[in-house]
């Protein structure tokens, strides 16, 4: 997810997503422009799983995207849908 959204910003979304208890455990990943520190620390306090600076070349960015999905898709285990618990 992006910080930088056209209708709704990103702090809010995230807030709306990790306060709902049936979304909450969906992992969310901040892929933005932004480095600063005050974003990140908001984006970590509000519960992002992740925060990545996006790179500007084209192929370093495909190598990131490429990353981000290995380490979601494959390498982690994440609960299945059966298994979540919903309050």
């Amino acid at each position: 997810m992006d910080w930088n959204l056209p209708k709704k910003d990103g702090h809010e979304i995230l807030k709306e997503v990790k306060g709902n208890s049936n979304l909450k455990s969906i992992p969310v990943i901040i892929l933005t422009t932004s480095s600063a520190e005050k974003d990140i620390h908001r984006a970590y306090d509000l519960h992002a799983n992740a925060y990545i600076v996006k790179p500007v070349d084209f192929d370093d960015f495909m190598e990131v995207i490429g990353s981000i999905e290995y380490f979601w898709l494959e390498a982690v285990t994440l609960p299945s849908k059966k298994d979540q618990k919903l309050d």
